[in-house]
């Protein structure tokens, strides 16, 4: 693997080796030891077209522990501000000798163009395209899940995850719903019909346009942040509306199973598609979820620059000291 700009880059193997050696990454870093020496003398670039807290961090927190060199770019306050194309930003990138590029950007598909067009040799990880995909994202939310409904070693067969509110401008919705799907899980997305994409329909994903009737049988909940940002049309009503219909709240978490989970990828409109009590209650696994995306990042960079994957007969990390 070269790249990582889509869930669809990954096999079912693939995927769950990723799973694995950032399973084996989380569990040496809870050691003495926090940081690695094997990436040492590479770098990793964080080229962010769009405001980001949670995976900019996360993928400078992994580089780091990795110790691989790191360079954050942002659009704002560099050339990138002044209309430098992608493409001489890209060259630019290479004659610093960047290993690996980790870009967000608001048009769908501009990871893929980066790495396509060859403007540069490094590796490119997807860290969120417009509309279109955030595969770490998915990748983490699936460690996130064999971690806690007993899942810890293959997929996840069997289990029933609902993705609730704005999939239509969601790229975590999108990334998710393969990697799931992927991994065995059956995927239910519960929206207004508003909030749902053209052709949902070939996702092979249930729809449903009631959280109330479906809550009661998911193993997980994964709200979806409203995006008002990305919305120039009025998608529904009254957010008191969105909130009765489609919103977390106690009520809804004390119908759902016992070991059921509630999840978000961040940042949270409390009070908007989750209530407070309900983002900070005993069933939530949203802060864990910040802690599980070093882990699962750590493990993407290590796969692609270490120059080594780990093997079904070999499942120690080589480190180092």
């Amino acid at each position: 693997m070269k790249h990582l700009l889509s869930i669809n880059d990954l096999s079912k193997a693939e995927a769950i080796n990723v799973l694995d050696t950032a399973a084996e990454l989380s569990r040496l870093s809870e050691g003495t030891v926090k940081k690695f020496p094997t990436l040492r003398g590479r770098t990793v670039v964080n080229l962010f077209f769009e405001d980001s807290t949670r995976t900019r961090i996360s993928f400078e927190a992994a580089a780091k522990r990795l110790s691989a060199d790191v360079i954050n770019f942002s659009a704002k306050g560099s050339s990138l501000s002044k209309g430098e194309s992608l493409k001489d930003t890209a060259l630019t990138l290479q004659a610093m000798g960047a290993d690996a590029v980790v870009i967000r950007h608001g048009a769908s598909g501009a990871p893929h163009q980066l790495a396509r067009q060859q403007w540069m040799t490094g590796s490119v990880i997807n860290a969120g395209d417009g509309t279109h995909e955030h595969p770490t994202q998915a990748l983490l939310d699936a460690f996130t899940l064999r971690r806690h409904l007993g899942q810890d070693a293959g997929d996840l067969q069997g289990l029933r995850v609902a993705i609730v509110g704005d999939v239509l401008h969601s790229r975590v919705a999108r990334s998710n719903v393969l990697l799931l799907q992927k991994l065995g899980a059956k995927v239910v997305l519960i929206a207004p019909p508003t909030l749902l994409p053209v052709g949902v329909a070939s996702w092979g994903a249930e729809v449903s346009y009631s959280l109330d009737a479906e809550i009661e049988s998911v193993d997980a909940i994964m709200m979806l942040r409203v995006q008002r940002e990305r919305m120039d049309d009025l998608y529904f009503p009254t957010e008191r509306e969105y909130s009765r219909n489609f919103g977390l709240n106690l009520e809804r978490i004390n119908s759902m199973k016992s070991d059921a989970i509630v999840m978000h990828p961040g940042p949270m409109n409390r009070g908007l598609e989750i209530s407070a009590d309900s983002a900070d209650s005993t069933r939530s696994v949203i802060v864990e979820q910040v802690a599980n995306g070093v882990s699962i990042r750590m493990a993407v960079l290590y796969l692609l620059l270490s120059g080594t994957a780990r093997s079904e007969s070999n499942s120690t990390i080589e480190v180092g000291v």
